[in-house]
């Protein structure tokens, strides 16, 4: 099987789907400065705020929001981190910096994807090979068998997860979610976050404007086992009216954003 984009929206597809930084539009500004709450923990703010990260991923924080959405997560020192199709490493470094050298990061590639980009591969093994990443690694696996050596404590999934459901599948989209739950130690965390479809849409929209409802990705992760536990409105956007493909100049970088938190039950019964 083949990922296949069409030409005129490779590069923007790519963007998203590889994580390289926002482009910043003619109508934004370039003196956007990223402001870290004062609640968020210093274990997070130092690793945002971590000056050897690339200009581009620092610049990017603006409308990604990495400190807020770490807090509402709830990653520690220590913690096992599964970061799933982890583009060029933007989200990489940054769990590393903040698990340290008692956790642990896996970037994991699927197959499928890693084979329809293989430069972003390249970056995040690149990455992996620094001595200041020495507890990060990469796996590169095919998407129904995704494992981890160790159960993790958390599994991020980024704007992703509507590419999985619209140009693999629903299907492999739930065996994904599944083989996240098995990876997952009990009491572990799921977070989904992706750019939101208009309600009633279900996965409909997944391969075309690259958008996906809430709804369907909740149904998918009970089925296999999870809890809701929560949601984050920190990339919501209410002047979306979710119609639109997410790469036109207007909503580039500005989607409104769905943040899922799911927990593994802590036991059988919980």
């Amino acid at each position: 099987m083949q990922i296949r984009f069409n030409d005129t929206s490779h590069v923007n597809i790519f963007d998203t789907l590889f994580g390289r930084p926002h482009r910043m539009s003619k109508n934004e500004s370039k003196e956007m400065v990223y402001r870290i709450r004062s609640d968020v923990p210093d274990y997070i703010r130092s690793a945002v705020e971590d000056e050897s990260r690339p200009a581009a991923e620092r610049n990017a924080d603006v409308s990604r929001k990495p400190a807020e959405l770490m807090a509402f997560a709830g990653i520690r020192p220590g913690d096992r981190v599964a970061d799933l199709i982890a583009g060029r490493g933007y989200l990489t470094r940054i769990f590393s910096s903040i698990v340290g050298d008692g956790g642990k990061v896996i970037a994991i590639y699927p197959t499928l994807f890693a084979d329809a980009k293989p430069a972003s591969v390249d970056a995040v093994r690149a990455l992996v090979a620094e001595p200041r990443y020495s507890n990060a690694s990469l796996f590169v696996q095919a998407i129904e068998r995704i494992a981890v050596d160790e159960p993790v404590d958390f599994a991020w999934i980024s704007l992703n997860y509507h590419d999985v459901f619209g140009r693999i599948g629903e299907e492999s989209a739930a065996k994904l979610t599944s083989t996240v739950f098995n990876a997952l130690k009990p009491g572990g965390v799921f977070i989904v976050i992706d750019h939101a479809a208009k309600p009633g849409r279900g996965g409909r929209d997944a391969n075309t404007l690259h958008r996906i409802e809430a709804a369907t990705v909740i149904e998918q992760a009970v089925a296999a086992g999870f809890m809701l536990e929560d949601r984050s409105d920190a990339l919501a956007n209410r002047e979306d009216n979710h119609t639109e493909p997410v790469f036109t100049a207007e909503l580039s970088g500005h989607t409104d954003k769905f943040v899922l938190k799911f927990r593994k039950p802590a036991t059988r019964d919980s």
